[in-house]
């Protein structure tokens, strides 16, 4: 399976993302920030395609639209 980026860079496990747009979160009174950066991802299958764990939020599930590779 190739999971792209917002620009079309192909993302593998454990590369580092930044988030492209604030994302409202279930549960969470803040969302996440843009530009949050988020590192060593884990690509899975299903509807958010990225799996990791941000700092202050936890285990979260992403979809590769919302990121790009840096």
């Amino acid at each position: 399976m190739i999971v792209r980026d917002a620009n079309g860079n192909v993302l593998k496990d454990g590369d580092s993302v930044t988030l492209i747009k604030d994302l409202k979160v279930k549960g969470s009174p803040s969302p996440l920030k843009m530009g949050t950066k988020v590192k060593n991802i884990r690509i899975v299958d299903g509807d958010h395609n990225i799996d990791c764990k941000i700092d202050g939020f936890g285990a979260m599930s992403l979809k590769s639209e919302f990121v790009k590779k840096s």
